[in-house]
């Protein structure tokens, strides 16, 4: 998620999830702009090469719409998914256990330190 210094949060798949969906080919949202949404709310649908997923929102807040890159280039969300790739913006409040991209890659460091640790 990024903080767009208005309250806007942009929200985006991770490097692993773009893995597992493959190359994005759909993205639908249910919702008009201003919307309200919750946390843990089905807001629309993903399609890739791979799989097929709903699409559920991380955050309280209004809905703030999709990105309009991926009607454009719907590959951007693998090719660049910390920066331009992402999925949708909520103008809200995050969830406590949300984190932000380096948050994300500080967690992953740590997870496959004690891996290694642990002699995986």
């Amino acid at each position: 998620m990024a903080d767009q210094k208005d309250g806007t949060w942009r929200v985006g798949f991770t490097k692993f999830a773009t893995r597992m969906l493959g190359e994005l080919v759909e993205a639908r949202y249910d919702l008009d702009l201003g919307e309200p949404v919750k946390s843990g709310q089905e807001i629309g649908y993903v399609e890739g090469f791979k799989a097929a997923s709903d699409l559920f929102c991380v955050m309280e807040g209004k809905f703030a719409g999709g990105n309009p890159m991926l009607e454009v280039d719907a590959c951007i969300v693998k090719s660049s998914p910390y920066i331009d790739g992402w999925l949708y913006a909520v103008q809200g409040v995050p969830e406590e256990s949300s984190v932000d991209v380096d948050g994300y890659i500080e967690h992953l460091d740590r997870l496959i330190h004690k891996m290694q640790d642990e002699g995986y």
